[in-house]
């Protein structure tokens, strides 16, 4: 231990007396290893940490396909729901969840809050019991029994002051009254849903199930020894038992879910949260670790430099006794001693990184705030610390401990100039630095072309940041009447147009790319289907007169629909314009043409066309969509379809403002005072929020790709620089022998070059191997666009050239005479 310590003294002594090297090493390595724990830390708390419940691994999503229909993701129903329950051999239960808004009235003012509609089974199947009161019982979810609320922790504590007496207490939901009975604990968080107040029972009526309907998400934990694939065979087995279980909805028969040909899809619990951000996180993990390789080449090309600046003194210790490893080990525990330290700057730099990426975090990423410095982050960089050590330090040891010290004690206190065989390994990791910072850069240069062809996708709507929008949602309970619902929706439009700075407002069951909207197919009129033949399925829209000119989307072609449209429950529809063409050719031939839902439906007619809205991002097609009126009269069935629940979309250019946001707020009440304003947004917030994953990618990746440039191009200055001052006996000679300044700085400019060509030469093709793995973050890139590949190339041997001839201008200033007295 006392060989230990006097060891250490000696290292930090050596060190404090080099303040320079010890400094660039130390940020180096701070930069190097600090960048990959901070991805590590992304990369474990999304993917790697299991989810926070009770053996997790026995948790699944239970999905389904409809190959029949060409839809490969199919969430639950409530008639799979029912039978999967009962007739299961594979699960030890299974439960219904989908989030929901609802408006809590009778505390203070009105709210309207985020609720997650659940069946009974699916709280105890996640395995964490409720910290006050009970879960729901099978009582609870049936139809017709006293109605029942969850409250989640925060919103307790935020309005009722955490008090326990609320066990037992009534509050109003959507004007209807309900017994509190339970509080979920702190550390609850149902996926990486936003933390919604209120949990309530479906209370789904079996007696009225109907086939159809997959518009719910749904859990199941599988018994001791299932397996997924266990679990989808038994899955398969009980679809048909569905399908002849239940009734099919009006205008449909069984045999059209039959030749949907639906069948299991499941995954793993954590894929349903996950989803496939994976492959990013392990291109940026991937990207980062060859930042830390360019910074090992970096470090290890400045211990080169310093050991060779200790050949005396190594080659003395040789010569009275020291042995191979005893020198070797002194320079490896040197390099392990700069390694903890710079790891440790750089676990201090990672946690102020997380800190403000978790502040910022991009809307796409999910489970965000598991994201930390942990357990296995802190075991992850000590081991990346100990690698990068014994890496930088292997390459010192093999050149300088072994026979090759002898030369030091021959050469005497000579500088003479050194031979190419001692360029060699600093000019290798040169060219690997460059590799390496190509390979990054036209990763970056990939993702800005993609983010740049992202932006000149026409969404579908303009100037989305002065499109201002929330939920508002009238509950039956509150007013029954659907005509006087649709008066005050009239009336709350009119008074919002009031508002100074207003020029057009409207309803609309979803926002663009607010991930809502519902999907149902659509027949022709004179189009002959065979038995059971189902057509394509459309996403449905139900809207108020003056949507597409809130939004600014393009009506292509006829009219908007009218207020007169919405009370007489005019049997009218308007279609996007890629449905006009893929069915009628044009846009004009589509308008008077009859549509309907089902077999059985009213008909309707096409008295519009809009343009095509991106609603699932612009790097995807726009959905094929049909507008109904939000007060439509026999869709399904005979009973009106009138949506309660619905987005106002207000065009000002005051929108996000808080005053203009109070106005709206006044302007609402003042029609219904119990009317609570949810989910406050502009219609940009949805648009960046769509392409949110591919910011994030293209900053971190853009990241790394500065990291390693800077990193790359301090290592040719380093080189060039290195062999000026190691070359000054040689450079004085070629001077005092008539040499021109101007021919000396050449020399060491094609040197940097030279090296600069091979690293690029060998980063391109290790990029075009390379690159096919990003190939599903792109869009409308080629992953060999060679654009982003002859760019990146030119700037990087610009700069090259650049450090190339500020470090070489060093040549012109020495004076021959010195230069050769000294020697």
């Amino acid at each position: 231990m006392d060989s230990f310590a006097q060891q250490l003294r000696v290292v930090l002594r050596r060190l404090r007396r080099a303040p320079l090297f010890t400094a660039i090493t130390l940020i180096t390595l701070a930069a190097g290893v600090g960048a990959n724990t901070v991805v590590f830390s992304v990369l474990e708390g999304v993917l790697l940490k299991p989810l926070p419940y009770p053996h997790a691994e026995e948790l699944i999503g239970v999905w389904h396909s409809a190959p029949g229909l060409n839809i490969s993701e199919l969430i639950a129903s409530p008639s799979t729901y029912f039978i999967y329950r009962e007739q299961n051999r594979t699960f030890q239960d299974i439960g219904l969840y989908t989030e929901d808004s609802v408006s809590v009235t009778g505390v203070a003012e009105p709210e309207q809050v985020r609720a997650l509609d659940v069946t009974d089974g699916t709280l105890p199947i996640l395995g964490i019991p409720p910290m006050v009161g009970r879960w729901f019982t099978h009582e609870d979810d049936l139809p017709g029994t006293p109605e029942t609320a969850v409250l989640t922790y925060g919103y307790w504590h935020r309005k009722f002051g955490g008090s326990p007496s609320i066990i037992g207490q009534t509050i109003t939901v959507d004007g209807k009254p309900r017994e509190v009975i339970g509080v979920l604990p702190r550390r609850f968080h149902f996926l990486d849903m936003e933390d919604p107040a209120v949990i309530l029972p479906f209370k789904f009526d079996r007696n009225k199930t109907k086939l159809g309907n997959f518009s719910y998400q749904a859990v199941a934990r599988l018994k001791p020894g299932a397996t997924i694939a266990s679990a989808s065979a038994d899955v398969a087995r009980m679809l048909p038992i569905v399908n002849h279980s239940f009734p099919p909805p009006p205008g449909f028969s069984v045999k059209i879910f039959e030749d949907a040909r639906i069948g299991p899809n499941l995954r793993p619990f954590k894929q349903v949260l996950v989803g496939d951000v994976g492959k990013t996180l392990w291109v940026l993990m991937g990207s980062i670790a060859m930042v830390l390789l360019i910074a090992c080449a970096n470090v290890a090309n400045l211990l080169l430099v310093r050991v060779e600046g200790r050949r005396q003194e190594l080659a003395v210790r040789a010569a009275l006794g020291a042995g191979r490893a005893r020198i070797a080990g002194e320079l490896l525990f040197e390099s392990v001693i700069l390694g903890l330290l710079g790891s440790a700057l750089g676990l201090g730099l990672a946690y102020i990184v997380l800190r403000v990426l978790v502040a910022m975090a991009p809307a796409g990423l999910p489970r965000i705030n598991e994201i930390g410095i942990n357990i296995p982050v802190l075991l992850f960089t000590l081991g990346i610390s100990l690698f990068a050590s014994l890496l930088v330090g292997s390459i010192p040891i093999l050149k300088y401990a072994g026979t090759h010290l002898g030369t030091g004690l021959r050469e005497g206190g000579r500088a003479l100039s050194q031979s190419r065989e001692q360029h060699r390994v600093r000019n290798l990791l040169v060219v690997v630095q460059v590799s390496l910072a190509l390979v990054l850069l036209i990763s970056s240069g990939l993702m800005i072309r993609t983010f740049r062809a992202l932006t000149k996708v026409h969404p579908g709507f303009t100037s989305p940041a002065e499109v201002q929008t929330f939920r508002l949602s009238i509950p039956e309970a509150q007013v029954p009447e659907n005509e006087r619902v649709v008066r005050m929706d009239e009336e709350i439009a009119r008074t919002i147009a009031e508002i100074p700075g207003v020029s057009s407002v409207a309803y609309s069951s979803t926002v663009p790319m607010d991930d809502q909207g519902s999907f149902d197919p659509i027949f022709i009129e004179g189009h002959n289907y065979a038995e059971g033949e189902l057509p394509p399925v459309r996403r449905f829209k139900y809207i108020s007169p003056g949507v597409a000119r809130t939004l600014g989307t393009p009506l292509i072609s006829g009219r908007d629909f009218t207020w007169d449209d919405i009370y007489k429950r005019t049997p009218v529809g308007i279609v996007s314009e890629n449905i006009a063409r893929e069915i009628w050719g044009d846009p004009a031939s589509a308008l008077g043409k009859r549509v309907r839902v089902g077999t059985s439906g009213e008909w309707r007619e096409i008295v519009g066309v809009v343009g095509d809205v991106y609603d699932d991002g612009v790097n995807k097609e726009p959905p094929a969509s049909v507008y109904w009126p939000f007060n439509a009269g026999h869709l399904y069935s005979d009973e009106t379809q009138l949506q309660r629940d619905l987005a106002v979309l207000i065009r000002s250019p005051r929108a996000g403002s808080e005053s203009f946001l109070k106005e709206v707020r006044q302007a609402v009440w003042s029609v219904n005072p119990n009317l609570p304003l949810a989910s406050v947004h502009t219609v940009d917030y949805f648009y960046s929020k769509s392409m949110a994953r591919t910011s994030f990618t293209l900053v971190m990746l853009g990241v790394a790709g500065g990291m390693a440039l800077l990193l790359g191009i301090v290592g040719i200055y380093g080189v060039i620089a290195v062999s000026v001052s190691q070359r000054t006996r040689e450079i004085g000679i070629r001077l005092a022998l008539g040499a021109q300044q101007r021919a000396l700085t050449g020399m060491f400019v094609r040197h940097g070059l030279w090296l600069t060509g091979v690293g690029v030469v060998c980063g391109l093709a290790a990029s075009f191997a390379l690159m096919r793995l990003m190939s599903s973050l792109l869009f409308r890139v080629s992953p060999a666009d060679p654009f982003s590949y002859a760019a990146v190339s030119i700037i990087l041997v610009a700069t090259s050239f650049l450090a190339s001839y500020l470090a070489s201008r060093r040549a012109t200033t020495v004076d021959p005479v010195e230069a050769l007295r000294a020697e």
